[in-house]
């Protein structure tokens, strides 16, 4: 709060950056959190009415296209043991372009080890092992989008 004015000092830098992560990622809203600052910002996204249009009759589905190794589709229910995007943003596998991943399935990790980053609004941030054992599933690809709560891996 200022005092001078009894209002609250607002970062119209970080506002605007926020905005353009809307435009960028298609997200509605997002909220950022710092200690006692609290910030969301929303678009609001006008309906527009479409003509009505002839239906053709659906094509044969094309073949699901085959995983990449290591890495799994996420199940309709993710397992109790899943590590989670604690944000929305751009998950990457490696630390930089080109280098090794920092787990392959397979892996044995203990609590506290590097296991991916997230990227939002500009700042890697490293997702770390909660716990030791060993990595069984790896659900997101390198520079992928995830959303907050989504499964990224499972450690057993």
């Amino acid at each position: 709060m200022n005092s001078k004015t009894g209002g609250m000092q607002v970062d119209t830098k970080l506002v605007r950056e926020l905005a353009e992560l809307l435009n960028d990622t298609g997200l509605s809203e997002i909220e950022v959190e710092d200690g006692d600052r609290k910030i969301k910002v929303c678009r609001t996204l006008h309906a527009v009415a479409a003509a009505p249009v002839a239906v053709a009759a659906p094509a044969a589905a094309p073949a699901p296209a085959s995983p990449l190794p290591g890495a799994e589709p996420v199940a309709a229910a993710a397992p109790a043991n899943a590590v989670k995007s604690p944000m929305v943003g751009t998950a990457y596998l490696t630390p930089e372009p080109g280098a090794a991943p920092f787990v392959s399935v397979g892996d044995k990790v203990s609590a506290g080890d590097t296991l991916l980053i997230v990227e939002a609004m500009k700042v890697m941030n490293p997702i770390t092992a909660p716990n030791g054992g060993t990595v069984k599933s790896i659900f997101v690809e390198s520079g992928q989008p995830v959303e907050f709560d989504q499964p990224l891996m499972v450690i057993e």
